[in-house]
């Protein structure tokens, strides 16, 4: 049986972040790029408990998992990028 379906909006609902498009870009521009070896749930910006839903939703395989690894993604994009 599938999970439900989480759009990445809601991942930041979720979060309790301001989740409308604007908002969500401003967040990602504000805190990328994180350094490759920083894990997501681990960057310094998150409250205690944005980290463990996080943490938990990657490591359990949970129903935000995508979104969270799509949130990953776009923080540590620009990490490669900068010299080339």
């Amino acid at each position: 049986m599938q999970g439900p379906f989480h759009r990445f909006h809601e991942l930041f609902a979720q979060l309790g972040l301001p989740d409308d498009s604007a908002s969500i870009e401003r967040f990602i521009a504000d805190h990328a790029p994180l350094p490759a070896d920083v894990k997501l749930h681990a960057a310094p910006f998150w409250t205690a408990a944005q980290s463990s839903f996080l943490h938990e939703s990657c490591m359990q395989d949970a129903d935000w998992a995508e979104q969270a690894d799509q949130l990953n993604v776009a923080l540590h994009k620009l990490t490669n990028t900068a010299g080339h």
